[in-house]
């Protein structure tokens, strides 16, 4: 487990915890684990509720946060994977495919980070390539031809902006998944669920719906490159994430985003089994909202949802 500064009060803890429920059977050991456990949880609730954004930018990369692929194995069942956009490859930092989400069939995409060196690399970071973008529309729009909801899993530093990635034209993809996701005729549901990297994030982002986990974040840039472009010193990147805004309540204040999840005491890493339910009781509220909605509705409310985005910046230019 990487260790996050603000966490160190708690390791001693921890460690005792672990130990603790390693007696299971014990009832006087699991009286006191449920105790510490109780105790635990409190303090990192108090700590939790007052991180920067920077810190929450720390929380959001950590490496023991649920990805894509360990949302689709706990909420989905019979579940197909769709690989390849029929043009150039298959991206594996994109997961797309079908299956059931509480017993209703739906269209299920994410991005796809790595736990060690080979995942990483093999899934690029979670940094898709043209071909990932291009193949998320191709299902999105099987997704709409057979009439099923989208749920959209969001975590990514960003877009690959490597020469390969330029060359199969990577601003040319992300701008068509903005423009055809907007076009799209069933429901869209968008979580970020770690972090929501820029146009990386956005091409697969544009929805009726977008939520975040209470530690999740969504800029235009990451911290270190706003710092590095605004001051020449990625060592800012605190100062940039205040003032870029980058944390959910942030966010839900600013009316970018439709709901805040939240996340079990000491962050989604902490406990993927919560982390779990409480996603999958917002989506379930939330596809049963938009089931009632026909295609002219969905349409219109998810274009005056993303039209009705930077007003406050306008109206103080105008006042």
């Amino acid at each position: 487990m990487a260790d996050l500064d603000f966490e160190a009060p708690f390791a001693e803890r921890l460690k005792r915890l672990q130990e603790l429920r390693a007696y299971r059977g014990d009832p006087g050991k699991e009286r006191e684990a449920a105790v510490l456990k109780a105790q635990l949880d409190q303090d990192r609730r108090e700590v939790y509720a007052t991180l920067t954004s920077w810190q929450r930018t720390l929380v959001a990369r950590h490496p023991n946060r649920p990805y894509t692929l360990d949302y689709v194995g706990a909420l989905l069942t019979d579940f197909v994977e769709v690989k390849g956009d029929r043009r150039f490859a298959d991206d594996p930092a994109i997961v797309a495919g079908f299956g059931r989400f509480d017993g209703q069939a739906v269209c299920v995409m994410g991005h796809q980070k790595g736990r060690d060196t080979k995942q990483k690399i093999y899934r690029n970071f979670g940094m898709p390539k043209p071909e990932g973008y291009r193949k998320a529309m191709r299902i999105m729009r099987m997704a709409e031809k057979f009439n099923r909801p989208i749920l959209t899993l969001v975590d990514t530093p960003g877009a690959y902006p490597g020469l390969d990635a330029e060359e199969r034209g990577q601003a040319e993809a992300i701008a068509f998944n903005l423009r055809e996701m907007a076009k799209l005729t069933v429901p869209v549901i968008v979580t970020v669920v770690g972090e929501g990297g820029s146009g990386g994030a956005l091409a697969i982002a544009v929805g009726n719906r977008v939520n975040m986990l209470e530690n999740s974040v969504y800029s235009v840039i990451t911290p270190e490159g706003c710092a590095s472009i605004l001051w020449r010193d990625a060592a800012r990147a605190a100062d940039a994430a205040k003032a870029m805004k980058v944390a959910a309540p942030d966010l839900k204040a600013l009316g970018l985003i439709d709901e805040i999840i939240e996340e079990p005491p000491g962050g989604a890493h902490s406990d993927h089994d919560a982390t779990f339910e409480a996603v999958r009781i917002v989506l379930a509220r939330q596809l049963a909202d938009l089931a009632g909605k026909n295609a002219r509705e969905l349409l219109d409310e998810r274009y005056d949802k993303f039209r009705a985005m930077g007003r406050i910046g306008q109206d103080l230019v105008e006042g």
